[in-house]
């Protein structure tokens, strides 16, 4: 299963909490995480934020995670589906881009669309009911 995860579900299971699932999950190869460079700078930048007091080493080991079990892709085609908040085409980019099976996310915006072009979009809870049951 090819999957886009949003940034902030990536945060909130790189912190802890019940949404780390995923993150496991993704490590162990329960799925492959789809990713382009636009998110991949996304998710850094985010982490990076002072608030987190993620340490340098850990960025550099998440960063070499990604390199290591995502499968990151170039969009060819500029999407702009959601004119409230552009910046969220970005997973609908790679989304097409990469032939994913959904977009796991937990933003308004993208939920709202609850599918695009025949992929869902699912929040986290969901899927983590989906990766139980598979």
């Amino acid at each position: 299963m090819r999957v886009v995860v949003d940034t902030n579900i990536i945060v909130s299971g790189y912190l802890g909490g019940s949404l780390e699932a995923i993150i496991i999950a993704w490590k162990s190869g329960k799925f492959t995480l789809v990713v382009s460079a636009a998110i991949i700078n996304e998710y850094l930048a985010v982490l990076k934020r002072p608030k987190f007091k993620i340490e340098r080493a850990e960025l550099d080991d998440f960063s070499a995670l990604l390199l290591d079990k995502a499968q990151f892709v170039i969009p060819l085609e500029e999407i702009n589906a959601i004119p409230a908040d552009s910046t969220d085409n970005k997973f609908l980019e790679a989304a097409i881009a990469g032939k994913a099976s959904l977009i796991v996310s937990g933003d308004g915006h993208l939920l709202e669309l609850e599918t695009f072009r025949d992929i869902p979009i699912i929040s986290a809870r969901k899927f983590l009911e989906q990766l139980k049951n598979d």
